[in-house]
């Protein structure tokens, strides 16, 4: 059942309340939640606004009136609410999917089956692929899910000291002057790409644009091995935060000859060391079959602090 839409703030409230109790230690509430009714003030819109769906419609689903395109607030039971909206991977019209990360209490697993048909009943005719849902819980948690991208996540003050082990003398990070380096960096990606098929999918080099941007900006670095090009890391400051002042990782890549070193947990290091505002999260998502990913990431001090799980959609 359709509800009338709620304003940003209480959507932002409700998205605070499913998330992992750690990350409510390192930012005040009120803070936080000025800066999720921020972000979900998209969602609102893409409720409201005709004309927006119009537009959205005419690229994803010709043919159908924009109103099939709006965001729906829905009763999934009785004492469950969901913002369900139209998403499409990467804007690819093939790729459909129905968001749900916004939900009116924290999930559990009772809650899947309801949450699928109800987003089955209003976004059917546009053949989702898959429910995406948000939850604190670790991977693996909800039966019958697949994973998606994890959150990883710490403090830019307490990732200064580094973890157990020294930063390697020979490995260094300094801010990027130019971007005559992004094709190395490209070719880095198609060389883990063609290890690992399902590589592709989980991750793709920023675009140059996007660099050019955190250059300018001044958070754009080169890593340097023993003087050598060997890959690039950048953040910027706006981002999948979850609602903290954060900067959220845009690019970290190693070239193919400096992989499988253990420099991974001390990039986290240098680059919290290189970052000026120590107050802000240092937030990464990372797909949660990117073991060796999430693993450098944990062991340079961040934690998993919730992600995306996918449900299959019977009509995907």
């Amino acid at each position: 059942m359709d509800l009338g839409i709620p304003a940003a703030r209480e959507l932002g409230r409700c998205f605070l309340a499913a998330q992992h109790p750690l990350t409510r230690l390192w930012v005040d509430d009120a803070v936080r939640l000025n800066m999720l009714a921020e972000q979900c003030a998209d969602d609102v819109q893409l409720a409201t606004d005709l004309d927006v769906a119009a537009s959205r419609a005419q690229r994803f689903a010709p043919g159908l009136p924009a109103e099939a395109l709006l965001n729906r607030w829905t009763a999934a039971n009785d004492d469950l609410n969901a913002m369900l909206s139209m998403r499409w991977e990467g804007g690819d019209p093939n790729k459909p999917f129905v968001d749900a990360t916004v939900t009116s209490r924290p999930l559990t697993g009772d809650d899947l089956p309801v949450l699928v048909r109800a987003g089955a009943e209003v976004f059917g005719a546009l053949r989702p692929r898959y429910l995406r849902l948000w939850s604190a819980a670790p991977p693996g948690r909800f039966v019958g899910t697949r994973p998606d991208r994890r959150f990883l996540a710490a403090p830019v003050g307490g990732l200064r000291a580094g973890f157990e082990q020294s930063v390697p003398s020979e490995l260094m990070l300094t801010p990027t002057r130019d971007l005559d380096h992004y094709q190395d960096a490209s070719a880095a990606y198609d060389d883990i790409d063609h290890e690992h098929r399902a590589h592709a999918e989980q991750a793709q080099i920023a675009s140059r644009r996007a660099l050019e941007q955190s250059l300018r900006a001044g958070t754009l670095f080169d890593i340097a091995v023993e003087g050598h090009w060997a890959g690039y890391v950048s953040v910027r400051t706006k981002g999948e935060s979850l609602g903290m002042p954060a900067y959220v990782v845009q690019e970290l890549v190693l070239a193919t000859k400096f992989r499988g070193r253990g420099y991974g947990p001390h990039l986290t290091t240098l680059l919290a060391r290189a970052l000026p505002d120590e107050t802000r999260v240092l937030v990464g998502a990372v797909h949660a079959r990117n073991r060796g990913a999430r693993q450098a990431a944990e062991r340079g001090g961040r934690t998993d602090v919730g992600g995306w799980i996918q449900v299959p959609h019977k009509t995907g």
